[in-house]
Parts: structure tokens; sequence; C-alpha cells
């Protein structure tokens, strides 16, 4: 796969793809370089993974006066307390508002891209993109054509107003991608870069002969060049229409409008290739904040420049650093600070997340980080991993539960505060210790009662203590009307 770009770019690397930086000046690029094909078992499912919902909704079409299905995708974790971007995903000629899920895959893809920690949690919407009351796929080409064009004033004004009043969609510019395949490639290059007030990010995966000429595709090179966050035009180099995608690469390289032209080996007009696209742009989609956006990061913080910290310390935490951190969204984020280490790493494997363990990164002051995707809500055991060596984590509470004391993280529910602590009136929590006429034992027991609760002395009890004699020490040992220990609830 070969990867070319136009512009004074500098190069970047994120998560082993190399990336251009917009927005710095630099000497031209060398050569292309690499990008890896997407790993093995990307598209399909995995097991214990967080997972998005599909479903289809309908919204009002004023464009052409009917009522209209859209397919879409919000990620594991989705939440009414947060806001997300939002692509906006297009189908080819033959398709309609189901052709991405029957044969892209999307939520596996997205699923395992938000499991791995190499994606920025979206809203994904897929639309159908003929804007007509009864067009079908079996219609002549030529008859379907002008309902592709109209899409476009059913996407401004009828499908982005519903989107972002029905979900937590964020409504700026910079929060709104648009992209499609073959067909669909071809309206995203229309409508992405006829519209770059309402759309920074766009992709054209083998776009279609419906891409307008390349000398129209760009109103305003300069301003294309400031205001795009991404341009991706990708084609198999098997595909007959890699022509069209050639085309507006030379013009975009001739005019220095900052792209990422991608060309894949022995890759055809299919969905294999599509998949393959849709991993990539997913990836790099919804990453760069924008530096009007993008708050100064303190010297001992490893979060990057932007990134918002909107967690808080988990109620096991303990120590003065508060971590580990609790976001919105269920994702955690550990920290350790250990300036000689090489490698660190967060252990998973009891049930904290798949895909584990998970690497930390080092930053400055020799402190490692990690912010994990969204965890599942309850309490998990875990560990970190210094050069090999399992070791609590100082930053959280210990637990005996994994055969030895290990530390642990509880991830509240949204919505569910019944074990917290209230204002109300509490009862107590008593331990308590009697003899056993079946093992012949002193045994223990812990007793709640209920606020006002005063037990009683009973036949055969050796014990007791009013509900205000919570701790006090009695004669004798235990089993004998020994020591009681007493907690409030």
């Amino acid at each position: 796969m070969s990867f070319r770009t136009a512009g004074p770019l500098a190069w970047v690397v994120l998560a082993g793809l190399v990336l251009p930086a917009l927005g710095q000046r630099v000497a031209p690029p060398q050569p292309p370089e690499a990008i890896p094909a997407p790993p093995l078992g990307y598209d399909q499912k995995r097991d214990s993974i967080a997972r998005g919902r599909l479903e289809t909704v309908e919204y009002d079409s004023t464009t052409v006066g009917v009522r209209r299905n859209a397919t879409v995708y919000t990620p594991p974790g989705y939440s009414k307390d947060r806001t997300y971007p939002v692509l906006y995903l297009l189908h080819g000629i033959g398709g309609d508002e189901a052709e991405w899920r029957r044969g892209g895959a999307p939520d596996v893809i997205l699923d395992n891209l938000y499991a791995d920690g190499k994606a920025t949690p979206m809203v994904v919407v897929m639309p159908n993109g003929q804007a007509s009351k009864d067009l079908t796929a079996r219609d002549p080409i030529p008859k379907q054509s002008p309902a592709f064009a109209l899409f476009e004033k059913e996407l401004l004004t009828d499908l982005i107003p519903f989107v972002e009043k029905t979900y937590t969609a964020k409504s700026d510019r910079e929060a709104r991608a648009v992209a499609g395949l073959s067909m669909g490639g071809g309206q995203a290059l229309n409508f992405g870069l006829g519209n770059l007030d309402t759309f920074a990010w766009v992709g054209g995966f083998s776009s279609a002969p419906n891409t307008r000429p390349p000398a129209a595709l760009v109103k305003d090179h300069a301003e294309a060049a400031k205001k795009l966050k991404l341009l991706y035009v990708a084609c198999g180099d098997k595909d007959g229409l890699l022509r069209v995608s050639e085309g507006v690469h030379k013009m975009l390289d001739e005019q220095k409008v900052p792209h990422v032209f991608r060309v894949v080996p022995g890759g055809g007009h299919d969905f294999k290739v599509w998949r393959s696209d849709l991993y990539t742009f997913a990836r790099l989609v919804f990453r760069d904040p924008g530096p009007e956006k993008a708050a100064p990061a303190k010297k001992d913080d490893p979060r990057p420049a932007g990134q918002a910290d909107d967690g808080k310390p988990a109620a096991t935490t303990v120590g003065p650093s508060g971590y580990p951190r609790v976001h919105a969204d269920g994702r955690v984020t550990f920290r350790l600070k250990a300036p000689d280490a090489t490698r660190v790493q967060v252990f998973t494997n009891y049930g904290l997340g798949a895909g584990g363990p998970w690497d930390m990164t080092k930053g400055e002051g020799g402190v490692w980080s990690l912010t994990s995707p969204p965890v599942v809500p309850g309490f998990h055991y875990y560990e970190l991993v210094v050069d090999g060596a399992r070791v609590n984590d100082p930053g959280s509470e210990s637990f005996f539960g994994t055969g030895k004391p290990t530390s642990g993280i509880e991830v509240p529910e949204k919505g569910v505060d019944f074990y917290h602590a209230r204002d109300v009136p509490h009862g107590e929590v008593r331990s308590r210790w009697y003899t056993s006429k079946v093992t012949g034992q002193t045994r223990h027991v812990v007793v709640y009662t209920r606020r006002g609760t005063t037990p009683t002395r009973r036949s055969g009890t050796r014990c007791c203590t009013s509900s205000t004699g919570a701790g006090r020490t009695r004669p004798g040992g235990p089993g004998r009307g020994g020591r009681t220990s007493s907690w409030t609830t």
C-alpha cells in the first residue's frame, strides 16, 4: 500500500501508521512510506469486548417529502452525558442504508478499534444516498444519478439537523466527517469539498465517475488547505476506477492541497478494499482537535495536549496522585511513576478488558500513562507489569481475591447509586464471636441491625449490647461476651 502526500507536510507516527501533521511547514517529504495493512482479524467479531449498537432510524426529508431510513452506529458506552463527533458513511450505486451493514462490518471494525484504543469514539450514520421517493438500486443508472446529486441538499438540510437533535452529537465542522465507497465516494468528495464550512474530514474510497471533474472539485484551494483536517483518497490498483482517484490526487498535488493518497496493491472494487479503508480512515479521523481547542499540557501531565480530563478518581483510588481515574464513558486512565523502567503495562487478564496486557506510554518525569477503552461497569482486579514483573498499583486499593492481595478498581454504572453512602439514618454492622456446638470451635459472624434496633438477651445467648453501645469492650473473651466491634453503615 503506497502513501502519497502533497503540500508542505510534516511526518508523525500514530500507532504504527504514518500520518501527515497538518499546519507544519518543513521540507517536502521523501518518497512514499508504507501504510501497514490492517491486522489479521480486524474485521472479525471478538469475544469479551464492549460493543456498540446498530439501529435503523427514520427522519423527515423535506427535500423529497417522505420519511427516509438511515442506519446509525453508536459506540460502546454511548452516553447522553457526553457529545460525539459524527461520520456520515455513504454507500455505492447498488446499495442503500443497509449496504455497509451487510458487507462492510462497520460495527465490528469500530468495536475492535475502540477495544484497542485506536479510534476516537464517534457516531456513524449510514443513510440511503438516493434522495428519491421511489427509486431502487434496480433502476437504470442515468435515472439514479440525479437522486444521488440531490442527496447533498437532503444531507445538509434534513439529515444532519435530525442527527444532531436525536443524538448527543457535536455540531461544529471539526466534529463532522463524510466518506463513502464507489458512488458514495464520489458523493463524499463532492459534498465534503464543496461544503468546507460543514465538514473538516473527507474520505473517498474507490470513488466513482460521479466525482466532479478535478478542476471543479475544489473552489478555493488555499481555503481547502487551511480548513481540511484530513482529505483521504484511496483505491485499489486493480480497480478500473483508479483513474478517477488518480485524477483527484494529481489536481490536489499540483494545487498543494494536503491529502493522503492510498493505493492498495492487488485491490479491486470490493468490500475487501473498503473494509480496509474504513479501518484506516477511522484511525485517522477526529484525531486532531485543532489548535484553537488544544489546552496546554502541564509538564508532568502525560495526556496529549487538548485531551480534556473529564475523569474522576475511582472510589478505590488512594494516595495524592488521583489515579486511576474513571471517565464519563467508562474509560480508565492509569498512571505510574517509574523513571527507570523500560516497559510498563496494565495486566487485564482478571477481566478488566480484552486485548491486554495494555502498553503504557512513558512521559516526562518518568510517568507512564494509559487511557483504556471503555470498561464494563463493576469491580475489576488488575496489576501493573513493570519490566516483566507483576506488581500492585500503589495508586489503588488492594483486595484478596486472586489468591493474593491484588489491585482493584470500581467502575461505576450510570444511574446506579444504591451502594453509595447517603445522609440518611444508618444501621450498624457488628462483629461477633460465638461458640459452635457443631464444630466445638469459637467462630465469627458479622451482623447488621437497622437503626434503632436494640439487641436483647435471649436464652442461649452469651452477649448482647445496646444500639448505643457500639464498640465498647465487655468482660470476658471471644465467645464469652468479649469485644464487640461495630461500624456504621
